[in-house]
């Protein structure tokens, strides 16, 4: 399995090129994004139709976290290491 979009490169640079620093801010936003997901699945039901919901679910947590790593929307505090969302 390999990264192609986003570039680890850029990914590694939002991160102090700590990889496991990486993994750790990717698997804590993909958790939040997840939860968020599940949360809301009910409520799409009633609203989306299964097509829109298809593709809306077509994107992975851990991808769309890495995504928004990229862009600069999820960072974290060096001294505790909390995430932040922007």
């Amino acid at each position: 399995m390999s990264i192609i979009e986003p570039k680890i490169d850029v990914l590694l640079d939002r991160t102090d090129n700590d990889r496991f620093l990486l993994c750790a801010l990717a698997s804590k936003r993909a958790h939040d994004i997840n939860d968020m997901m599940r949360g809301q699945r009910d409520r799409a039901i009633q609203l989306q139709t299964a097509v829109e919901i298809a593709r809306a679910a077509d994107t992975k947590p851990l991808s769309m976290a890495f995504s928004e790593i990229a862009r600069g929307e999820v960072s974290y505090d060096p001294e505790s290491i909390d995430v932040t969302y922007h």
